[in-house]
């Protein structure tokens, strides 16, 4: 690589709130009260970068509170190698708690993050990540603001068990809600055993959200190599801690920015590192919506494209056996770009924080244990990848090829005259409350060949877009030993779910969608091969259905609980792009555009 110019001390940001003789009251003003706490003149003044970090630990957000510790390490780095940290809070984002979804947070949380890059005198910002929604937020802040920026996640969880069983957070849930509904366990044991996945601080052991979108940022160049998946207790997460403080010193020195990395072919890279993981569901809302704050136009088109031939090589759970703690000494991320990068599927040349390639960090990290992380000529699943679904109902739904179970491809999607394709009578919820409500009902005469459909849980409808397309079947035919029903939807499910469910549907109901003209009773097509999903009546049929819909005013929804609720609805797009705020994504590199003088 050749040597990237370096900047001056002249040339920091914070030289203009922190030495400024043209403004000198200005700059008094901003001296004089941070210095109110025993921070010295010669560390603000001096010619010192000063570094963000943006903190995501909280009481309010567990999978990311170890951050409150690791953040002394970061500060290390960062004083060692000659910067000055400065700690601010970031928005709670907790996927578990936040209701009505933490998906609403996502964007706030951006929001926030972008006006402290902005309008604070920041050279350069360390970014805490870990609890799903985190991530894609400081990393879409990141794009925009176009400041040095590295990303630091918090690591997964302890692997957890039950006796000999590995037990993996959020996968736990839905196999245990099965049993729970069948009475095999009581509501106290259920509990207890979900709560066995949850051994340590950290975010998801197995390859959910979290642990995806972590992977995401370390293949798309933005954390060091190697550090995503260390999982958050052993001793290698603090040290990564010092080292990533240290790091992000020199990239402003280095002046290499979010722009330099965030490149289209980091993007590709992303897509097709996110398929060998089996990653989540929710990595292309996510991902869609970085690289469009990055001035790039990512579709679920590029995910079918370049992802779905290639092979699942992470044999974690949902789409495998295995969790965190087996990952990361296999070899991480590192090792799955290693096999990636010998067969030729990714750009090896795409550069990352470090200043080096992503082949000169990854070529030649072999998986350690091929148990855990397959080879590429020996993978767990021949073609791993997203399908975008396409037909009269929407314009675009995602697939998560990787989770098709040999049960679920039985019974759906091996008809010898009609290979990977199904039809079946749907039956209409109209939001998770409804579902909950109803599902048991013997009078929807739900059978094994029923296809559940949710609507009313996309962006605007839920608000938020709700993880709740992931249907169990109702509990008598769960008794029966069946335990899956094909689900589709205008929302979203845990990255955790091994449900093989049609997601993110877009548009959604509540703006106009085709879900919201199905009726319970219809008959629904599915063909993987051709890539469709089609509702089974004639167009003449489905007009006069849109018709009456927009006599009645459209799909109803319910009404704005807060201000942000209503905020984000009236701007919000939809999930096939990235779900982002429709003015925000026009913004790029604000901060060089310096702000105004506030006295």
């Amino acid at each position: 690589m050749s040597e990237r110019p370096r900047r001056t001390a002249d040339q920091l940001r914070s030289r203009w709130w922190f030495d400024n003789p043209d403004h000198a009251g200005t700059t008094a003003l901003c001296l004089e009260r941070y210095m109110n706490y025993g921070i010295t003149l010669e560390e603000l003044s001096s010619g010192k970068p000063i570094i963000g970090i943006a903190q995501s630990g909280s009481d309010l957000t567990p999978c990311n509170r170890h951050h409150i510790q690791l953040v002394e390490r970061v500060k290390a780095g960062i004083r060692a190698a000659g910067g000055v940290p400065f700690e601010f809070p970031l928005h709670p984002i907790h996927e578990n708690v936040r209701r009505p979804t933490a998906a609403l947070d996502r964007n706030l949380a951006y929001l926030g993050l972008v006006e402290v890059l902005h309008g604070y005198p920041l050279d350069g910002v360390l970014l805490t990540t870990g609890c799903d929604k985190t991530t894609p937020a400081c990393l879409m802040a990141a794009a925009t603001a176009d400041i040095p920026a590295i990303v630091l996640s918090g690591g997964p969880m302890l692997n957890g068990w039950r006796g000999k069983a590995r037990v993996g957070s959020g996968t736990i849930v839905w196999e245990l809600r099965k049993r729970l509904a069948t009475g095999e366990i009581d509501y106290p044991e259920f509990l207890a055993r979900i709560a066995d996945s949850a051994p340590s601080v950290g975010h998801c052991n197995t390859m959910g959200t979290a642990s995806t979108m972590n992977s995401m940022a370390e293949a798309l160049g933005m954390s060091l190599p190697g550090s995503a998946m260390i999982p958050a207790p052993y001793k290698e997460r603090p040290m990564v801690a010092y080292a990533t403080g240290a790091r992000i010193v020199e990239m402003v020195w280095e002046d290499l920015r979010p722009s330099d990395i965030l490149t289209r072919e980091a993007f590709e890279n992303a897509i097709v590192v996110c398929s060998a993981l089996g990653g989540s569901s929710n990595a292309p809302v996510h991902i869609n919506a970085i690289a469009r704050h990055a001035g790039i136009e990512l579709t679920n088109d590029d995910w079918q494209r370049l992802g779905h031939a290639i092979p699942l090589l992470a044999n974690v759970m949902p789409a495998g056996a295995y969790l965190g703690e087996e990952f990361f000494r296999a070899g991480g991320v590192p090792a799955v770009v290693h096999e990636l990068l010998t067969a030729g599927r990714l750009h090896g040349d795409a550069l990352t924080v470090n200043g080096q390639t992503l082949h000169a960090n990854c070529f030649g990290q072999e998986t350690q244990d091929e148990d855990v992380i397959l080879r590429y000529d020996h993978p767990l699943v021949e073609s791993a990848g997203f399908l975008n679904l396409k037909g009269n109902l929407f314009d675009s739904a995602l697939m998560k090829t990787s989770v098709i179970s040999d049960d679920f491809r039985r019974r759906y999607l091996s008809n010898p005259g009609d290979l990977d394709a199904f039809e079946g009578k749907v039956v209409v919820f109209d939001g998770s409350e409804d579902y909950h409500a109803r599902i048991d009902d013997p009078a929807l005469e739900i059978d094994a060949n029923t296809i559940l459909v949710m609507r009313g849980a996309g962006p605007v409808g839920h608000p938020g877009g709700a993880e709740v397309v992931n249907m169990q079947p109702p509990e008598a035919l769960i008794k029966q030993g069946i335990d899956s029903l094909p689900c589709l939807g205008d929302g979203r499910q845990s990255g955790t779910s091994g449900s093989p469910s049609i997601l993110n549907a877009s548009p959604e109901a509540a703006t106009g969608g085709g879900l919201a003209l199905l009726e319970t009773g219809d008959r629904i097509r599915i063909d993987l091969k051709r890539g469709e999903a089609n509702l089974l009546i004639g167009d003449d049929e489905l007009a006069a259905r849109r018709a009456k819909l927009e006599a009645e005013g459209g799909y109803p929804y319910r009404d704005h609980q807060t201000p942000w609720q209503e905020i984000q609805r009236s701007m919000v797009e939809q999930l096939d792009r990235g779900m982002t705020l429709a003015p925000a994504t026009k913004y790029r590199a604000i901060a060089w555009d310096l702000p105004r003088d506030n006295h």
